[in-house]
């Protein structure tokens, strides 16, 4: 993959630029407080914040989206995340430099998330991302989430830069398969979340990077 036509770049949000798993994982052990059950192992809670509040009620309370108390629990789950979802999330170290080093560049990027807007936009808002990117799509802003291709294509589209003409960086595989359907070059973050499936070589990324610093020297000098 070359790095000279690349005109634009787009992130996913938690497990790329942001450390968003403590107060998920802390608001799936509030679940569990209150039903008087310990706390999980932060550890055990980390590779499911990729998956959503579906992943985290899984693991925490053992229920899926078939049980008939899901939606419930979904919706107590969130509620408990947005009280405290700026407690202890915070930019991933680096990610900073690597944005202000795109800027500096005129390189637009913007940030694609399936977290819905009604907590996107707060946070990126609250941890100072908002201000360069041009555009913060949300898993509701578009009618489809990914890995369908349609809320990063939005992005392109704000942006101003053909799809072809950027990449995709990501910690999951569900983000390298929204990024090959839109027709992007993808790049896998392995400092991210990562999941439970298929290990990150086995994604098929374009390009898999271990550190942010590491994306910015490939578009440097690849």
């Amino acid at each position: 993959m070359n790095s000279s036509d690349v005109r634009a770049v787009l992130f996913d949000l938690d497990g790329t630029l942001v450390d968003s798993a403590p107060d998920l994982a802390g608001a799936a052990n509030q679940m569990r407080s209150i039903r008087g059950l310990a706390d999980l192992p932060y550890a055990q809670l980390r590779p499911m914040v990729g998956t959503g509040a579906r992943g985290m009620l899984g693991v925490a309370l053992g229920v899926t989206p078939a049980a008939p108390d899901y939606e419930a629990l979904k919706h107590e789950f969130l509620d408990l995340y947005e009280s405290r979802m700026l407690q202890e999330t915070r930019v991933f170290e680096s990610v900073m430099g690597l944005l202000d080093a795109l800027q500096r560049r005129s390189l637009p990027w913007a940030i694609v998330t399936n977290k819905a807007e009604r907590f996107a936009l707060p946070l990126t808002q609250a941890l100072g991302l908002q201000r360069g990117a041009a555009a913060v799509i949300g898993g509701d802003t578009t009618p489809h989430a990914k890995p369908h291709p349609a809320p990063l294509l939005e992005a392109a589209r704000r942006a101003g830069v053909a799809a072809e003409h950027c990449i995709y960086v990501g910690d999951d595989e569900r983000d390298i398969l929204a990024g090959r359907a839109a027709g992007m070059r993808t790049v896998a973050a392995a400092w991210g979340y990562l999941g439970q499936g298929a290990p990150i070589h086995e994604w098929g990324a374009d390009l898999t990077i271990e550190s942010p610093q590491a994306l910015l020297h490939w578009l440097s000098v690849a």
